[in-house]
């Protein structure tokens, strides 16, 4: 199984990326949990909900790639990996082993460029930092030894789409 995780800091396109690739391979994809989850706090959250997040984002996963010859993941535990160093210094041993452990896995990531306007959203931190994080995504990317595509520019569907298709007609 191939699966295409579209990753990046905030505001570069990622879950507009994932609806129009899931429409346009008539397969779900698997959203990115930590909105869901973020959205019914009550209060500022901390480390210890990163992995409450991570867990579910992994079950998640797991479900939404049963049984299929493609999955496509809106984020993945990398992505909680990054924000969580990059916020408190420290990421959860169990987050990390589990990125380890995926380390065999046909894993192909879409790196979104943050090129495009970063949008508000109450959910979003980072709207000075993402070059920073940018070169992160790619330093961590590329330390796991997945292969990945730097999407980029206005037309990242296109983009997306002939990559993908160059991965599957081999």
């Amino acid at each position: 199984m191939l699966k295409i995780i579209i990753s990046g800091p905030e505001s570069s396109g990622k879950t507009y990326l994932a609806e129009n690739l899931s429409k346009y391979y008539k397969i779900d994809y698997t959203n990115e949990y930590a909105r869901e989850y973020l959205n019914t706090l009550d209060k500022k959250y901390s480390k210890e909900d990163l992995l409450k997040i991570a867990k579910i984002q992994l079950k998640n996963e797991k479900e939404n790639s049963k049984n299929n010859s493609l999955s496509l993941l809106d984020t993945d535990l990398l992505t909680i990996k990054i924000w969580s160093d990059f916020k408190y210094n420290d990421c959860h041993n169990w987050i990390l082993d589990k990125i380890q452990e995926q380390k065999n896995e046909n894993r192909f990531y879409l790196l979104c460029k943050p090129d495009i306007t970063w949008i508000y959203d109450p959910l979003r931190e980072n709207p000075n930092d993402r070059e920073e994080l940018f070169e992160i995504y790619k330093k961590e990317i590329s330390k796991l030894d997945h292969p990945f595509y730097i999407i980029c520019g206005n037309d990242r569907v296109n983009q997306a789409k002939k990559k993908i298709d160059s991965l599957i007609i081999k």
